[in-house]
């Protein structure tokens, strides 16, 4: 008789697969806004539309999918929770480094992940000097007010910058807030041949950050330091930028090491 530890192997092999498909099929749609089509999604992920239909009537059965009255399908709302949970673990991993961030610097330490069009603040670890900062963690801001938002949109496409202001708009925070698309794109220009953001001023008056992406993050992040304009000047600037480009290669190491099985 057969063993039957082939077959056993071949249906372990075909879930893992399932999975994986799946999630793909999730990360799609929400690099599409949210809601795709069918075909959409038969499309860019190659997969042929009887294999995306079973796969989506089973996320659709979990609440990890919804089918809309149009027939599209869109990001279910179990999701949500994934999320927040998920962000709340980042923002602990993450804490030891903005501890450093705030022992080298003396400054207010960040981190930021890109949710939808906002952008959502997931750690702090507030510094040694008492002043009150906007920055809080859970606070949304849009991306076109703040360093962090500039780090995380900085390789972005152009099309895909101008889509997202065009439906978020660019209210002004401050006087010194950019609210011209073609000027943000133009910061956005500086951030990658600098390598690093600046928001001077431009979420609260008085306050500067400095900000850079977190290389390889399995979801778009920054991490930043805010403080005073009078101690986060220029001439700081050269200090405090290569402790957060460090600070972030060592997030991304750990971010990786965490995902690793």
């Amino acid at each position: 008789m057969p063993s039957a530890e082939p077959k056993t192997a071949a249906a372990a092999s075909g879930g893992v697969q399932s999975l994986e498909r799946a999630f793909d099929l999730l990360e799609r749609m929400a690099d599409a806004g949210g809601e795709v089509g069918l075909s959409e999604l038969s499309g860019s992920s190659g997969l042929p539309l009887p294999t995306i239909h079973r796969l989506m009537r089973t996320l659709v059965a979990c609440g990890y999918v919804r089918q809309q009255p149009n027939r599209r399908y869109a990001l279910g709302p179990r999701l949500i929770r994934l999320g927040e949970s998920a962000s709340r673990l980042l923002g602990t991993w993450a804490r030891p480094y903005l501890a450093r961030l705030v022992e080298e610097t003396g400054e207010t330490a960040n981190m930021a992940l890109l949710d939808g069009d906002e952008v959502v603040y997931v750690a702090q670890v507030p510094s040694r000097h008492s002043m009150r900062m906007f920055t809080e963690v859970g606070r949304r801001v849009l991306p076109h007010t703040t360093g962090v938002g500039k780090a995380l949109l900085a390789h972005t496409p152009a099309d895909e910058v101008r889509a997202l202001l065009a439906r978020t708009g660019m209210p002004a925070a401050t006087p010194k807030t950019i609210t011209s698309p073609d000027e943000f794109l133009e910061a956005l220009v500086r951030v990658r041949e600098m390598g690093y953001a600046v928001d001077d001023n431009e979420q609260e008056m008085g306050v500067r950050c400095l900000a850079v992406a977190v290389p390889d993050s399995p979801t778009a992040a920054a991490i930043s330091i805010s403080g005073p304009a009078g101690r986060v000047t220029d001439e700081a600037t050269e200090d405090m930028v290569p402790i957060l480009k460090e600070v972030a290669a060592q997030l991304s190491s750990a971010l990786a090491s965490t995902g690793s099985a």
